[in-house]
C-alpha cells in the first residue's frame, strides 16, 4: 500500500471552476447562532466534502470572509453555497415552505437516532445549534423532528463541528446509497 500524493488526490477531486455543475447533496444546513469562527470554518470544509447544497448562517454566526474561518475552511467558503439570514427559525420555515423536511441535531424528549431519516425525507434541512445552548427553543418548535448521536461515555455532547461531520456523512450515505445502514449478520 502506498499513500497517494497531493497531485494524485487532486486528479480525483472536483475543480472549483466546475463545482457549480456538480450533483449536490439535497441538504441545506442552518447554523443557529454558532459562535466559533473555527467551528464555522470546519463546517464549511466538511460541507465541501459531501457537496452540500447550501449553508445558511444565522443570528450572530460569523460569516466569511474572516481569516479564522479560512484557517479551518481551507477555501471551502468558495465551493459551498451559503447565505446569511438573521432569524434561524425563519430560515427553517422558508425551507419547509420549499418542501424540505426539517430536523435539528439536538437532544430532545423525542429525539431519534441520527441514522433514522430515509431517502424519502430529502430534501432535508439540518439545524445545528450554539456550542453552549444548542438549538434555540423557537427553532426546535418549527422542526419536524430531532436527531441525536448516541453517546456512551460520561459526556452528553460533542463539539458542533464533530457532531455535524458524523450526521452529514450519514445523511450523505443514506442519500447516495438510497438505503439505511446494513444490519450486521448474527
Amino acid at each position: 500500500m502506498r499513500k497517494l500524493t497531493h497531485a494524485e488526490i487532486a486528479q480525483k477531486r472536483q475543480q472549483l471552476e466546475s463545482i457549480s455543475d456538480a450533483h449536490r447533496l439535497p441538504v441545506t444546513v442552518v447554523l443557529d447562532n454558532i459562535r466559533s469562527l473555527y467551528n464555522i470554518g470546519s463546517i464549511f470544509r466538511t460541507s465541501d466534502g459531501v457537496l452540500l447544497q447550501k449553508l445558511i448562517l444565522t443570528g450572530f454566526s460569523p460569516t466569511p470572509p474572516r481569516k479564522e474561518i479560512e484557517k479551518t475552511a481551507l477555501g471551502a467558503t468558495l465551493s459551498v453555497p451559503w447565505e446569511y439570514v438573521k432569524e434561524p427559525h425563519e430560515a427553517v420555515l422558508r425551507l419547509k415552505g420549499e418542501g424540505f423536511k426539517a430536523y435539528c441535531l439536538e437532544l430532545t424528549e423525542s429525539s431519534a437516532s441520527y441514522d433514522t431519516p430515509a431517502r424519502a425525507d430529502f430534501p432535508l434541512c439540518l439545524v445545528l445549534g450554539n456550542e453552549i445552548t444548542g438549538v434555540s427553543r423557537q427553532t426546535i418548535s418549527v422542526c419536524d423532528g430531532a436527531l441525536e448521536i448516541p453517546q456512551f461515555g460520561t459526556k452528553q455532547s460533542l463539539n458542533v463541528a464533530v457532531a455535524y461531520g458524523i450526521a452529514i456523512f450519514e445523511l450523505n450515505r443514506i442519500w447516495r446509497n438510497g438505503t439505511a445502514a446494513p444490519t450486521p449478520s448474527p
